[in-house]
C-alpha cells in the first residue's frame, strides 16, 4: 500500500469514527431540531409583540376636526387611499369630531387625553380649512400626521378642480422572465448570508469535539498510531459529514415548502434567480459552503486542539468569531457591486473568499473564476489543517523540533 493510500485510508477511518460518534447519539436529535426550538422562541416573541402593536393600532385613531363638507371630502380621499393598502400597514381609522370653539386647543387636549374620544388614543388630530391645513399629532406618530397631510391635500386638489372622483385604480401583477438589479443584488446577499449563517451554526461544534478527546487523553492515543495531520483532517471531514446531513434534511423541508406560499412571494422568490443558473449556483453554493465550513472548521479545530478548558475555549473561539463576523460584514458590502475593490479583496483573502465568490456567482454569469477561488480555498485549508497540527504536536505533545525548518537547515548548512 502506498504512503497516500495509507494516509488517505486513515483519514477516513477517524472521519468515520467522529461521524458515527455524533449522529448515533440521543443529542444529536436535539442539534437536528435546534432550529425548530429556536424559531418557536423567535415566533412566540414575535407573535407576542405584534399582539401589542396591533393591539395599540386598534385603539388609535385619526381625528377630523372639520366642517362638515371639509369631513365629507376628506372622507372620500381616504376611502381612495386606503383600498391601495394592505390591512397591516393601514393607518388608523378617521374619526369626525365637530368644532365647538378653538380647534387648535381642542386638538391638543384630545392628543394629551383629555377630550372626549370613547377612551380611544388619538394619533393625529387634522383642524384648519382644506387650503390652509394643520395637522397637530403627538411624539411618535408622525407616519398617521403625514396620512391626514395627504388626505387633506387630495381633497383640497379635488375640490379645487371640481371633477368626480378619478377612476379606481387596476392592479395587474405580470411575473417579468428575467431577474431585475436588485434581485440579482438580493440573491447574492442572500448566498453571502447563507453560507456564513450555516458555516458559523455548524462548525462550532468541532471545537469541543477535539478539546474533549485532548481532555480524556483520546488524542494522544490516535497521535500515537496515525500521523496527526491525518487524525485533524479525520476529524474535520467526520464534523462536516455531520453538517451535510444537517443542511441535506433542512434543505429537502424548505424545498418543499415553496408550495405553500402565496403566488405574489413565489413570483417574488423566482426574481430571486442567480447569474449563473440555478443548476450551478446550487453546486457552486455547496462547494462555497464545504470550503468555509472547512476553512473556519480548521481554524476551530486548531483552537480546540490548544485549550483544556470551556473557559480556553471560549476566550480562543471569541477572536475567530469576530472575524468571521466582519468578514460576512465586509462581503455583504462587497456584494452589490462584484468587479468593485472591495469585492476583489474580500474574494481574494481567504477567510472571505467563500461569502464574496459566492456572492459572485449570483451576479455574474462568468464561471471560470470560481475553480481558481476553489484551488485558493483549499490551498489555505490544507495550510491551516499543517499548522494547527504542528502547533498541537509542539504545544501539547512537545514532540517535534522547537526550530523552525528554515533553521534546522541553516544549521545543517553551518555544520558541514
Amino acid at each position: 500500500m502506498t504512503p497516500f493510500r495509507r494516509h488517505l485510508r486513515q483519514t477516513l477511518t477517524i472521519a468515520r469514527r467522529d461521524f458515527t460518534a455524533t449522529v448515533f447519539t440521543p443529542i444529536f436529535l436535539l442539534f437536528l431540531f435546534a432550529p425548530v426550538i429556536m424559531l418557536s422562541f423567535s415566533l412566540i416573541g414575535g407573535l407576542g409583540a405584534a399582539n401589542a402593536t396591533r393591539g395599540t393600532a386598534a385603539k388609535q385613531r385619526l381625528v377630523l376636526l372639520l366642517p362638515v363638507d371639509d369631513v365629507r371630502a376628506v372622507m372620500a380621499a381616504d376611502a381612495r387611499q386606503r383600498s391601495l393598502r394592505d390591512d397591516d400597514r393601514a393607518p388608523p381609522r378617521l374619526i369626525p369630531h365637530p368644532v365647538t370653539g378653538d380647534a387648535a386647543q381642542e386638538a391638543r387636549a384630545m392628543l394629551e387625553g383629555r377630550g372626549a374620544i370613547g377612551g380611544l388614543s388619538v394619533a393625529a388630530v387634522l383642524h384648519g380649512p382644506l387650503d390652509r391645513p394643520v395637522v397637530t399629532y403627538a411624539a411618535g406618530d408622525r407616519d398617521g400626521a403625514r396620512y391626514l397631510a395627504g388626505l387633506a391635500r387630495d381633497a383640497a386638489l379635488v375640490r379645487r378642480a371640481g371633477a368626480p372622483a378619478l377612476a379606481e385604480p387596476v392592479l395587474e401583477r405580470i411575473v417579468t422572465a428575467a431577474p431585475s438589479a436588485g434581485g440579482r443584488d438580493a440573491s447574492a446577499f442572500g448566498a453571502v448570508f447563507g453560507i456564513f449563517f450555516l458555516t458559523l451554526f455548524l462548525s462550532g461544534q468541532v471545537v469541543g469535539t477535539m478539546a474533549e478527546e485532548r481532555n480524556n487523553k483520546v488524542i494522544e492515543v490516535l497521535a500515537a498510531a496515525v500521523p496527526l495531520e491525518s487524525v485533524f483532517l479525520g476529524k474535520l471531514l467526520g464534523m462536516f459529514g455531520v453538517a451535510v446531513l444537517f443542511v441535506a434534511f433542512w434543505g429537502t423541508l424548505v424545498s418543499q415548502a415553496g408550495a405553500f406560499l402565496p403566488g405574489d412571494i413565489g413570483a417574488g422568490l423566482r426574481q430571486l434567480s442567480p447569474a449563473v443558473g440555478a443548476g450551478p449556483f446550487a453546486l457552486l453554493f455547496a462547494a462555497y459552503f464545504a470550503t468555509a465550513y472547512l476553512l473556519l472548521g480548521s481554524i476551530f479545530l486548531g483552537v480546540g486542539a490548544q485549550a483544556s478548558t470551556m473557559r480556553e475555549i471560549q476566550m480562543l473561539s471569541l477572536p475567530v468569531t469576530i472575524v468571521q463576523v466582519a468578514m460576512f460584514a465586509l462581503a455583504s458590502a462587497g456584494a452589490s457591486d462584484p468587479d468593485g475593490w472591495l469585492a476583489i479583496a474580500t474574494q481574494l483573502f481567504p477567510l472571505s473568499s467563500p461569502y464574496a465568490m459566492a456572492g459572485r456567482a449570483a451576479a455574474l454569469p462568468a464561471l471560470w473564476p470560481h475553480a481558481l477561488a476553489l484551488l485558493w480555498q483549499l490551498v489555505w485549508v490544507a495550510i491551516f489543517i499543517t499548522v494547527g497540527a504542528r502547533l498541537f504536536r509542539r504545544g501539547v505533545l512537545q514532540s517535534g523540533s522547537a526550530r523552525p525548518a528554515w533553521r534546522r537547515l541553516f544549521a545543517r548548512g553551518g555544520t558541514q
